[in-house]
């Protein structure tokens, strides 16, 4: 089955900046606007509403995300214009819509987190029917508690969402708009001078991150199950430090050399888990068909002393696959999170 693409929400806020401009110059309502994606492929949108007084009109598009499992699908982006002086196209934050707090991102403190393409989109949506000066106001009905599910709150980012894109278009499952993210992530953290960031797969992980380490809030960085692009993203930064912390389900998959864990892209992680406990302690191992279930069946002493050894292995592949040019640790825990083995030096975080 094909898969439909969609549209991101600076394509729509584009689009709605259109509408409301068109109706703001007097050309009057209409029903649909044509916007011109980044790589020159002209689209058009229905426009949900439009409303104006002598001082401003706004317009409303519905966001399509295709069949990718977008949070926005389907929600109502809003662009209110207004005249200013100058020729400059001015942008701010409505509700729904977060500013920015932290460095690091693309755009800096203060300002209104529409990334710099849709800015552009939206800006050339308004220079295509005038050159006055301009002030366009992107809101989303219900963006702040959708904005709690993403990675905005990590980032800095308050209030509501961002105004994402940059290619304009939506591809349904494709990974990059994640990995900007995680990447976006990181960045807070260098602008923020951490020099030994912590990589997690998740909500499991930072917690116990936070439990077992003193660290900075934006210390923890997730990964979800990007582990191959963000420790080239280490790599390419050169951070000096870095720990990796997580449950051996998803973990020991590194050692087998898969980067990218996602259960629909990588295998089990408990056939490596049973050849290293063969491997270091021969005998009658437990009967079971989870990493947790299995581990959880040895005796304590043992079960850390398998914990350490497959720490050892994520560890000497991480650094692999790190060149040797990043001072690595690796520290597992179990799904409670309490601390299940180690290997490599951790000082630097505690």
């Amino acid at each position: 089955m094909t898969l439909r693409s969609g549209y991101t929400t600076g394509t729509c806020a584009a689009a709605a900046a259109k509408a409301a401009i068109l109706l703001l110059t007097g050309a009057g309502t209409v029903k649909e606007v044509e916007i011109k994606l980044p790589d020159g492929e002209l689209v058009r949108f229905p426009v949900v509403w439009s409303r104006s007084d002598p001082e401003k009109a706004e317009a409303a598009v519905r966001k399509d995300a295709g069949d990718d499992p977008d949070i926005t699908h389907q929600a109502v982006i809003r662009a209110r214009v207004e005249w200013i002086p100058g020729g400059e196209v001015e942008f701010r934050a409505g509700a729904g819509v977060g500013v920015v707090t932290r460095p690091g991102l693309a755009i800096p403190p203060g300002e209104a987190a529409i990334n710099p393409v849709p800015r552009r989109m939206i800006r050339d949506a308004v220079r295509e029917v005038t050159a006055q000066g301009a002030r366009v106001t992107v809101s989303i009905p219900d963006g702040e508690a959708l904005a709690a599910k993403t990675f905005n709150p990590k980032l800095g980012v308050v209030g509501g969402l961002s105004i994402l894109g940059t290619t304009g278009r939506v591809r349904p499952f494709s990974c990059p708009a994640l990995q900007e993210s995680l990447r976006c992530a990181l960045q807070v953290a260098l602008a923020l001078a951490i020099k030994n960031p912590v990589y997690v797969p998740g909500h499991i992980g930072e917690r116990a991150a936070h439990r077992h380490f003193r660290l900075q809030p934006e210390q923890v960085v997730e990964v979800s199950n990007e582990w191959g692009y963000m420790l080239e993203q280490a790599v390419k930064e050169k951070i000096p430090r870095l720990l990796v912390l997580g449950h051996p389900g998803k973990l020991v998959k590194l050692a087998a050399g898969q980067w990218d864990t996602h259960s629909a892209r990588s295998g089990s992680a408990l056939p490596f888990v049973r050849e290293t406990a063969a491997r270091y302690f021969p005998g009658s191992a437990p009967d079971s068909t989870t990493v947790e279930g299995f581990l959880a069946d040895w005796p304590n002493a043992t079960r850390q002393d398998l914990g350490n050894r497959l720490a050892e292995g994520i560890l000497e592949t991480v650094v692999e696959k790190t060149a040797r040019e990043i001072e690595m640790a690796v520290f597992l825990i179990t799904l409670q999170g309490d601390r299940l083995g180690s290997a490599g030096d951790l000082t630097p975080w505690k």
